[in-house]
């Protein structure tokens, strides 16, 4: 299993010598990355490009690997998209994740990015397409229904391939998954629907002529950790979440774990049956100091388990 710990909520608020001291306290916690979120002008205008702050995040640890999740790729062109992933690899080789989603949460904020958000999809299909045969060092000439692009190169083509992981809860994400992608984000779901989502993936990778694609399926949550109280840890999550996207916490409540380290570990569990082999974990608590320490014992329960 891998581990990813969102961004700490002080991590940017600290000096550099304090925000390397949080990632080397993030590494030594058990997580394999930190990962980051991407937007444009969300709800209020709030957001951070996600493709800066992996670049900042990447250098303030070099073990510690860095991904968006997600970052929305129909807001974007697919060239400037492929050379920042080139700048990546050159950055922080080997250690950066390419997580990505149509988005759509906030259909403002697509709008005002010049997007249609009834394309969202068909762009990114094309987009990651591109992105894929530019990263393979291959001269791209390609006459789509939303880009048309003639002999386009990105050199330097990365060392290592960059994996791409796509986030969404439809069908038509998972099966961008299967022709696309190298694994997929699962958010708000049963462990019931991951199987099935799983499942259809492959069954779509099949019919693409992607064989024995080395999955990498990972499931996202918020969680709301507390030593020993579970009020204050679900008061944590949710005020976290209704400060977040502007709606109520009912809407999520369902699929996000609560309580000690011990028992979200153990619901948490339930979806490395289901094919998930990453977590990534957004944790609040009562004091943003426990965050990764709490965090840290959350994955220090799923390693025994």
């Amino acid at each position: 299993m891998k581990f990813g710990l969102a961004t700490p909520s002080i991590l940017w608020d600290l000096g550099l010598i304090d925000r390397k001291a949080m990632a080397k306290e993030v590494f030594d916690a058990g997580f394999d990355h930190m990962f980051l979120a991407d937007h444009v002008s969300f709800h209020d205008g709030s957001g951070a490009d996600g493709f800066v702050e992996a670049a900042a995040m990447a250098q303030l640890h070099d073990e510690l690997g860095v991904m968006t999740s997600i970052y929305l790729l129909p807001l974007r062109h697919p060239l400037p998209v492929a050379r920042q992933l080139s700048s990546m690899a050159k950055v922080a080789p080997g250690r950066f994740t390419f997580g990505v989603g149509v988005g759509g949460e906030d259909r403002h904020e697509v709008e005002i990015c010049g997007v249609d958000p009834k394309t969202r999809g068909r762009r990114a299909n094309e987009m990651l397409a591109i992105i894929r045969q530019l990263l393979n060092g291959e001269t791209v000439t390609h006459e789509g229904e939303i880009f048309q692009i003639t002999d386009a190169v990105i050199r330097p083509r990365p060392a290592e391939p960059i994996p791409i992981l796509v986030g969404g809860r439809s069908d038509a994400a998972l099966r961008r998954v299967g022709q696309l992608g190298d694994g997929w984000i699962g958010v708000w779901c049963s462990t019931h629907r991951f199987a099935n989502a799983v499942q259809l993936v492959d069954d779509v990778a099949a019919e693409a002529g992607r064989a024995n694609v080395p999955w990498l399926h990972g499931y996202q949550t918020w969680v709301g950790v507390d030593p020993s109280n579970h009020s204050q840890a679900k008061d944590a999550v949710a005020k976290g979440m209704e400060r977040f996207y502007k709606i109520p916490f009912s809407a999520f409540e369902r699929y996000t774990p609560v309580g000690t380290p011990k028992e979200i570990a153990e619901q948490l569990l339930e979806y490395v049956d289901a094919g998930a082999a990453l977590f990534n974990l957004k944790v609040c608590t009562r004091s943003p100091e426990e965050e990764v320490a709490l965090a840290g014992e959350i994955v220090a329960e799923m390693k025994k388990g």
